[in-house]
């Protein structure tokens, strides 16, 4: 790890003085105490089963993705969790393309130690059809950005990248039950992968002084510690790896205060990263939603006030002509006034007689009811 830090620039007798004397104060370059954590942020991508996390500088993607494989013959009800790792030359000029490095070797191991060897996803729930067929999760791990602590952002790039993949769906068909159909997300809503607890990575930098140690070490630092250490546990306090990567040995009283203070960092990362998930799960539900229009509402609502601008204008109609109805009688001379005079009093009488006749019946007397109006 040194000699490909070294690769990459080379630090003054100066500047390695000055971080380790400030580290024996109790300071570090970057402000931060000797326990404490960059800022950590997890983004999700569009598609289900990718996450970047940026640690500080440190920038990891990691992308989780599935296929159906025949299982191993010692497990052939359990599916298969592996880790692959790539490093570009962008995320640091030490960083060769091609062949995997010691570290990047070194890297894939200290993680899928901590996630298989847990347990922490349910392999038996991969299993489609025993013996013959079950998922393989394959999780890629790509270093956008070398800011130093690899390891933790990784492991976090993995663990948010894993609550967010949803495999597809299976069921068994055909004449003999024996054939297996994958249906589309289109058909059948993906199945999220069941994660029993998430073992963080926590790791600790160790100088030339054995009384001190640093949480999450930067780029600089890990060009001046003598040793390095990495606890993978989980919220309920169980420790699911320990990484000691050559350096200086460390005594049992050290180790002992690193997993008491890996337990409250690996606490806070957690619910960072369930929180983040929650929040990632609410915004997809959300896209799911199909939006239907409402046009019954909108004519209803743009009806109504129609309605009273046409009665409204309609009262007003009917003033209009009555007032003009009243001036043109007015206008007329009084022998067209007399003549339409008596011709409504004979039509007057004519309808009162008419239901008069309506009004009882013919052959018992009694009333009935008048059902209907006048003839046009």
């Amino acid at each position: 790890m040194e000699q490909r830090l070294a690769n990459a620039w080379r630090m003054t007798v100066n500047e390695k003085k000055f971080i380790e004397s400030a580290l024996v104060s109790g300071l570090r370059v970057d402000g931060r105490n000797l326990y404490d954590y960059r800022k950590l942020s997890i983004n999700f991508g569009k598609e289900d089963g990718s996450a970047e996390v940026h640690l500080g500088q440190t920038r990891v993607m990691g992308i989780a993705t599935s296929q159906l494989v025949q299982p191993y013959r010692d497990r052939p009800n359990e599916g298969t969790l592996s880790i692959f790792t790539e490093f570009s030359p962008m995320a640091d000029p030490s960083f060769e393309p091609g062949r995997p490095g010691e570290f990047a070797v070194e890297l894939g191991r200290v993680i899928d130690r901590g996630l298989r060897e847990s347990r922490a996803v349910d392999t038996e729930s991969l299993c489609v059809l025993a013996g013959k067929l079950v998922w393989a999760i394959r999780i890629d791990l790509h270093i956008l950005d070398n800011g130093g602590n690899l390891v933790d952002a990784a492991n976090v790039a993995a663990l948010a990248a894993l609550s967010t993949f949803r495999r597809p769906e299976c069921s068994l068909g055909g004449e003999n039950g024996q054939e297996v159909i994958v249906h589309p997300p289109e058909a059948r809503e993906p199945l999220p992968l069941i994660i029993h607890h998430l073992p963080i990575a926590v790791t600790f930098a160790f100088f030339s002084n054995e009384s001190t140690l640093v949480v999450d070490p930067t780029h600089q630092e890990e060009a001046v510690m003598a040793g390095r250490m990495t606890a993978t546990l989980n919220t309920n306090g169980d420790i699911c790896a320990i990484q000691k990567a050559g350096g200086e040995g460390v005594p049992q009283s050290v180790i002992m205060h690193c997993l008491r203070i890996a337990a409250t960092k690996a606490a806070d990362i957690t619910v960072k990263i369930r929180d983040t998930v929650e929040a990632y799960n609410t915004e997809r539900a959300l896209r799911k939603i199909k939006r239907h229009s409402a046009p019954v509402a909108l004519d209803v609502s743009g009806t109504v006030p129609n309605v009273r601008k046409n009665q409204v204008k309609s009262e007003d109609q009917r003033e209009v002509s009555g007032s003009v109805g009243t001036q043109v009688e007015k206008l007329k001379p009084m022998n067209e006034r007399k003549n339409s005079d008596q011709s409504k009093d004979i039509e007057g009488k004519v309808v009162t007689k008419s239901l008069e006749q309506g009004g009882t019946n013919s052959k018992d007397g009694n009333p009935r009811s008048f059902i209907g109006g006048p003839s046009s």
